[in-house]
């Protein structure tokens, strides 16, 4: 067994990327919820002990790090581990008989666009500030959404601009450029045991690829499942050819957790529209307000509004949960669906209606608000141009036509949207 920490090992630091002033705002903002002040303490005291060009430190105890940070042995090993755990950190050890050496690396954070959609980073900080903080650095990080529909772009391409006289293939491998580690999560999952566990004639050589592996390693942590439970519910997504369904494996391990914790789910299930793909704020006309209302409204919150305040029921949950998996809609496409779905038919959510027009979105791309919006305006003309069964006392929305911030509203209609839009901004 290898023996404790002493503070006569040295250590040195390599810096396999290429470390920036942003990465220090990271640090603080994101990762210090969920692994401690101690931890970014350490890997920014790390940073400061490379040389001047921020490549390697010299040799350096870890008496050192205890006079720097003043704690003991015992805490900086922890908030090492907690940095190896989040892929900011490697670590090797050269052992002897009196003094080990130790060499740790230095990888860059994540962008934060990488951390808010990451399947286990973004649960962990939320589960860690709470959703009033984490809606706050959500806002923090949005992108400045500028509308550009009056302007040419007029940019430069490169060879407008310049002319190579000699044409020279440029290759280097030796020159740094920003690294990042995936997060250290040790296999939770017995895959000799899960393999085993199957049936031969359900799986093959590429059913447990690398992907698939770290998706099921990290449904394992989010969900708190074990090896058999995990052994369950790949049995209902593994298609006859052997490959795993990753949508259906997560709805699976969500739909299992939420089975046996009374109907709760992780903190992030349902979401709002990402904030790059939102409009831009301040259009306080009735459309800009529709807009906002289904940008910022969680689908799971829209549709209990639709419904005057009672929950969803399990069928019209699963039926949020397909459009979103199976289709990849965003929330907010998600919700001008589901409001342009019930008023054209009764009030009433058809699976089959919601799969065509989702369908055809998806093949589209469609994955804005506005989009949505104009994209379903232009469906109805269509089809109430090819069809003369089409009832003409069908209450569409007022954000169907392109003017409906000029247009006059119904009293209902205004008092619901007015409603829901002073109850989500």
């Amino acid at each position: 067994m290898m023996k404790s920490l002493l503070p006569a090992d040295t250590y040195t630091i390599v810096n396999q990327s290429v470390l920036t002033e942003v990465d220090k705002m990271t640090l603080i903002r994101l990762y210090e919820p969920i692994i401690g002040a101690l931890a970014v303490s350490l890997y920014l005291t790390f940073w400061s002990d490379l040389d001047k060009l921020e490549m390697l430190s010299l040799d350096y105890t870890h008496h050192h790090l205890m006079t720097i940070l003043k704690s003991d042995l015992e805490c900086i090993e922890k908030g090492r581990k907690s940095l190896e755990a989040v892929g900011l950190l490697k670590s090797y050890v050269k052992k002897s008989d009196n003094i080990n050496e130790y060499l740790y690396e230095l990888y860059s954070p994540i962008s934060p666009f990488e951390f808010f959609n990451h399947p286990v980073l973004s649960i962990l900080l939320l589960n860690n500030i709470g959703d009033i903080e984490y809606q706050n650095l959500l806002k923090y990080y949005k992108k400045a959404n500028v509308n550009r529909h009056d302007y040419e772009e007029i940019t430069s391409t490169l060879n407008e601009t310049f002319k190579v006289a000699t044409p020279f293939e440029a290759s280097d491998d030796t020159i740094r450029r920003q690294q990042k580690l995936g997060i250290n999560l040790e296999n939770l999952i017995d895959f000799e045991l899960l393999s085993a566990s199957i049936p031969k004639g359900l799986i093959n050589a590429k059913t447990f690829n690398k992907r698939t592996r770290d998706l099921i390693n990290q449904l394992a942590f989010v969900y708190n499942l074990d090896t058999l439970k995990m052994v369950e519910i790949i049995r209902l997504v593994i298609d006859d050819v052997g490959l795993i369904n990753k949508d259906k494996l997560r709805e699976a391990a969500r739909k299992n957790y939420e089975y046996n914790h009374n109907g709760s789910l992780p903190t992030i299930i349902y979401r709002t529209q990402p904030t790059h793909l939102k409009t831009p704020n301040g259009d306080f006309s009735n459309r800009g307000k529709m807009i906002y209302v289904f940008e910022n409204t969680k689908p799971y919150d829209f549709l209990k509004s639709k419904n005057k305040g009672v929950k969803p029921s399990a069928r019209d949950l699963k039926l949020l949960e397909h459009l979103a998996i199976d289709f990849s809609l965003p929330p907010g496409v998600i919700n001008v669906l589901i409001d342009y779905a019930i008023r054209v038919n009764d009030g009433k959510l058809n699976q089959s209606y919601l799969d065509t027009i989702a369908g055809s979105w998806a093949r589209k791309g469609i994955k804005t608000v506005p989009e949505a919006m104009e994209i379903a305006g232009k469906g109805y003309k269509k089809t109430t141009k090819k069809s003369d069964h089409v009832r003409k006392e069908v209450s569409l929305p007022a954000w169907m036509n392109e003017n409906a911030e000029k247009e006059e509203m119904s009293k209902e209609e205004l008092e619901e949207m007015e409603k829901m839009f002073n109850e989500f901004r």
